[in-house]
């Protein structure tokens, strides 16, 4: 059975497959099939993964599972946060007070004093430093909150990419990523340049070369890559 072809029902306790109920069970909580085709599952006896027979791929049940991403899957065990391989079992022996979900074989995590890092595959820190936050990296780039209150953007080392600092900061997409500075919220360039003078209360990511923004006054336009507004909205 293609798991890509596989679907959580409208109300999350079973799988469709052709719009048809399957395995012959319902759950109390499903997620959807990620590869290598397993699935988070929720019934009487704790969380598990499935496989796409249906079957549970290990004997162990956790208070939450999760999805798989780069072949591993958070999952919590009592207060620990750890993830399961693609065999369901231990990726690594240590533990955390939260785990993120493996982008680009890179996870972020949580550890007991409340810092946050990035971890490979093992388990292992990629680079010596913690954070008062850090997200996902994408394309190589994660965005993080250091501990004089700045967000910066790192790369795989832990390096910051450019000398820049701001109050508020998004991922890189299509080039260009979402910053706030003391005078509202911009789009930078990966210099952490600013693309135009104007600031705004709110601003979303680029979409094919158009971005929504919300100015001061509340009101809602469509902005170009130069910060030219094309429409209001």
């Amino acid at each position: 059975m293609n798991w890509q072809k596989i679907k959580v029902s409208p109300n999350g306790t079973h799988f469709l497959f052709n719009d048809k109920p399957i395995f012959g069970r319902y759950f109390t909580e499903v997620l959807k099939f990620h590869s290598p085709g397993l699935a988070p599952v929720k019934d009487e006896t704790g969380a598990y993964h499935i496989d796409t027979f249906g079957e549970a791929i290990y004997e162990e049940r956790y208070a939450r599972t999760f999805g798989y991403y780069c072949n591993r899957a958070s999952v919590i065990y009592g207060e620990e946060w750890f993830h399961l391989n693609e065999k369901g079992e231990r990726a690594y022996s240590i533990q955390f007070t939260w785990t993120g979900n493996y982008q680009e074989d890179i996870c972020a995590v949580r550890d007991n004093n409340n810092h946050y890092c990035h971890i490979d595959v093992d388990g292992n820190k990629i680079y010596a430093g913690y954070f008062v936050y850090c997200g996902d990296y994408k394309d190589g780039v994660a965005c993080v909150k250091s501990f004089d209150g700045f967000y910066r953007h790192i790369d795989v080392k832990g390096n910051f990419i450019n000398n820049k600092s701001f109050l508020d900061l998004g991922i890189f997409h299509k080039n260009y990523a979402t910053a706030k500075d003391s005078s509202g919220w911009h789009h930078i360039d990966k210099n952490g340049y600013s693309l135009y003078p104007k600031r705004y209360a709110a601003i979303e990511p680029f979409y094919n070369g158009y971005a929504l923004v919300t100015d001061f006054e509340m009101k809602k336009f469509i902005i170009n890559e130069s910060g030219k507004v094309v429409l209001q909205v």
